[in-house]
């Protein structure tokens, strides 16, 4: 069937301020059904306060957030685990909560686990047990168990090394494939954006809402670390919508 994409989320007009200062200002944003729409800009612009927005863990100062999907992950920062719960009962721990039955549940986070290449040797293990890369599995995996049309990632890969970065983004890329979900990726490295995103929209430095975006013209198969970088290279070389990031510490938390 022929036309334009469905909207899985719309954002119009959101404003948002912290103790009498704006954050946010005339914010609207549209993520299409099949798209992974990654969200970048100078440190406290605002972009982990608007990827919570949109999730509903915040209320807009002004504004509206059109959910079009059916329901939604997300992933942190951090992981986030329960200490006290091994990596299956953390995976199916939103099935718990949704009143899903025992067997269904071990069953189901068996498969989110494949999906995130978690083994299943690992499964009976705690937190304290696992590196930091199968945490950060463990937590992707739990947001995937409830079979999402839509994630929302909030800079999941911050503080991992960039090999184990590469790795997660590379699950994510399949993940988004497999599972046939759509979403929105916060991030402050311009790299990580053009090797999991459709589109990068960029906010404004001075609270203005969106300043523009730009669609990453490389097929997925084809973003080897050499066409990335070649990419990254001409956006802030060339591109004035990017100019202003590297000019400030992104690795602060928006």
């Amino acid at each position: 069937m022929g036309g334009e994409a469905m909207t899985a989320l719309l954002l119009e007009g959101v404003a948002h301020a912290y103790f009498g200062r704006t954050v946010l200002d005339g914010v609207a944003l549209r993520v299409a059904e099949d798209e992974i729409v990654a969200l970048v800009g100078p440190s406290g612009c605002g972009k982990s306060t608007l990827v919570h927005i949109a999730a509903g863990l915040i209320e807009p100062l002004r504004g509206r957030v059109v959910a079009g999907y059916r329901r939604h992950g997300m992933i942190f920062q951090e992981p986030r685990l329960l200490p006290w719960a091994t990596a299956e009962d953390n995976i199916a721990y939103p099935l718990r909560l949704a009143g899903v039955a025992r067997g269904e549940r071990r069953e189901r986070a068996r498969r989110a686990a494949d999906l995130v290449s978690l083994d299943r040797r690992d499964l009976d293990k705690y937190p304290v047990e696992l590196s930091g890369g199968m945490r950060q599995r463990t937590a992707i995996a739990r947001a995937l168990v409830v079979e999402p049309d839509f994630v929302f990632f909030d800079e999941p890969f911050t503080a991992l090394d960039v090999a184990l970065k590469r790795q997660m983004q590379d699950l994510v890329i399949a993940a988004a494939r497999q599972a046939r979900f759509a979403g929105l990726f916060v991030t402050h490295d311009l790299a990580e954006a053009v090797r999991v995103s459709d589109r990068i929209v960029v906010l404004d430095e001075r609270v203005r809402g969106i300043a523009g975006e730009r669609f990453v013209g490389i097929a997925h198969g084809a973003r080897d670390d050499a066409a990335v970088f070649a990419a990254v290279q001409s956006y802030l070389k060339e591109d004035p919508l990017f100019r202003h990031l590297h000019e400030t510490d992104e690795r602060r938390v928006a």
